[in-house]
């Protein structure tokens, strides 16, 4: 099953208290989100600490995420890395495990040329015959992937089929789009109007969260009823920003810890997790906007 639309979350990691890759955990809150009606996963990206792990875990979680998503859901795993040589092994590993798709950030810390970004990406679209989405991440890259990089990486490499945009310019996703790129907007705040703009869907960590509230925006646009994925896409944003305030992987890992009772661990360090005020604040905003009590929520 390869679909590369719709709502995508970027799923976390969670870690045992000594830090091992906590596998249980991660199917729970996969098949949680399958169950919310979610249409894919962003595995191992920047919400999944994905400079974070060894070669070792990336395998093991894409074997999990393709056994408990088979037939169901896209999993698109993240194989980006520094190097070219470690990009490609982790692409033919992320195949094997039997993932749908492949993402991948541009080579990073060394600055290089367009020239040898495009020779990267060559390369990594040649280790497999599955679909490649670039990652489009400047803020942590420092590699802006812009629509003129993007057409040339396009007619360097068949297998490229879309891309995630998380860089400044939103009005780019039309550009991408005129490309015949798959292009999801990276920012949940902003589904609706990257929608309204040629997105295909929406890939961000709030989503694996809540997925439901995303969920209702994909559902009323595909029926294009406008005023009711403006309000959920208003609803959604609430609880967004409710939970960003905090943080970013560790206000992840606390919400789903908190509302779907999986304990997703702390992030690895340098990271530190909430403190209990943070923790318990993000909550309380959260149980204020009504989106704590899961039974409640699924019955609705």
């Amino acid at each position: 099953m390869t679909n590369l639309s719709g709502v995508v979350p970027a799923v976390v990691t969670p870690f045992t208290r000594d830090g091992a890759f906590n596998e249980r955990a991660f199917r729970d809150m996969l098949e949680y989100n399958i169950q919310a009606g979610v249409h894919g996963f962003w595995i191992g990206g920047g919400s999944g600490e994905s400079v974070m792990l060894d070669d070792e875990e990336n395998l093991q979680i894409a074997k999990a995420a393709a056994e408990q998503g088979a037939g169901r859901v896209t999993n698109i795993m993240h194989i980006g890395a520094s190097t070219t040589r470690r990009a490609v092994a982790m692409a033919e590993n992320a195949a094997k495990a039997g993932v749908q798709a492949l993402c991948c950030v541009p080579p990073f810390f060394y600055e290089v040329t367009d020239e040898a970004i495009i020779e990267h990406y060559r390369a990594v679209g040649a280790a497999t015959d599955l679909p490649l989405m670039l990652y489009n991440l400047p803020q942590s890259t420092n590699v802006e992937i812009t629509p003129a990089l993007a057409r040339r990486i396009r007619d360097a490499v068949p297998t490229l089929a879309g891309l995630k945009h998380s860089g400044p310019v939103v009005e780019h996703i039309r550009e991408f789009a005129d490309l015949d790129l798959a292009c999801f907007i990276g920012n949940s705040v902003l589904m609706l109007p990257g929608l309204t703009i040629g997105a295909c869907g929406c890939v961000d960590g709030p989503l694996a969260v809540v997925p439901e509230l995303w969920v209702d925006i994909w559902k009323a646009w595909q029926a294009s009823d406008l005023a009711g994925a403006t309000a959920a896409q208003q609803r959604a944003t609430l609880v967004a920003q409710s939970m960003m305030e905090f943080g970013f992987i560790e206000a992840l890992k606390a919400g789903i810890t908190e509302r779907l009772g999986i304990d997703c661990g702390n992030p690895r360090l340098p990271m530190l997790p909430l403190s209990a005020d943070q923790r318990a604040e993000m909550i309380g905003r959260m149980r204020e906007l009504s989106v704590m009590d899961v039974e409640q929520r699924a019955a609705s």
